[in-house]
């Protein structure tokens, strides 16, 4: 469970306030016009800066300063940040140890891994020589392999096309399904939200709001979220 306890950010002229909890194993997206805080928001949660105010906790335990690293969760940019001198199994292998140093075990849950995203044969292979898709899947990858009950993604699909974004979109409602990680997916698409994640996360006007049900907040948007979807 996370939990942003009256949460102040300040970044020179921008602010976000954010006071609500995310419950184990929920879905929820992130929405808001651009510049609104999305990434931001984040970003605060992974660890990558602290907050002006506030505390950040996961299951009760205040973890405000504690490092990226420590925290209960993984992250999933829109890069996929994959390294291109790595192959595919190395790529996967860093998030179980970023020196690569792995044992039998460890081998065969990156192997398991790869063959969950429907990567078997590519082992091998280096980001360059996949589609954008395959490499979305060696990200998704290295997030199981993390098993963190925190999942946060950063709109890593939106440079995919329609139909492959909808691939993913399933195989990430899959993943969580079998692992009751919770998930947290900033997305500039509606539609995204409607299909992945039964909550959402309004952020307007300086405010990430608490989460509440997607088809209501969709169907009968408020006004800023109104404008924002035209």
């Amino acid at each position: 469970m996370l939990t942003l306890e009256n949460v102040a950010i300040r970044q020179g002229d921008f602010s976000l306030r954010a006071d609500f909890t995310i419950q184990a194993g929920q879905r929820v997206a992130v929405i808001g016009r651009s510049g609104a805080g999305k990434s931001t928001l984040l970003s605060l949660i992974a660890g990558f800066f602290p907050p002006e105010e506030g505390s950040v906790l996961f299951d009760g335990q205040n973890m405000t300063k504690a490092a990226p690293g420590k925290r209960p969760l993984a992250m999933l940019f829109q890069d996929n940040n994959l390294f291109p001198h790595l192959s595919v199994a190395q790529n996967v292998g860093l998030g179980v140890r970023p020196d690569l140093r792995l044992n039998q075990v460890q081998k065969s849950l990156v192997a398991n891994a790869i063959e969950r995203v429907g990567l078997s044969g590519l082992e091998d292979r280096k980001p360059a020589q996949l589609s954008g898709g395959q490499q979305s899947r060696v990200a998704l990858a290295r997030i199981l392999v993390q098993d963190k009950p925190l999942v946060l993604l950063d709109e890593p699909f939106a440079a995919l096309g329609p139909a492959l974004k909808i691939e993913m979109l399933d195989l990430v409602a899959e993943v969580l399904e079998e692992t009751g990680a919770a998930l947290l997916m900033v997305s500039h698409d509606p539609q995204d939200a409607r299909r992945i994640a039964p909550m959402t996360v309004l952020v307007a006007d300086g405010v990430a709001y608490a989460p509440t049900e997607t088809g209501a907040l969709l169907d009968n948007p408020p006004p800023a979220l109104k404008a924002y979807l035209g």
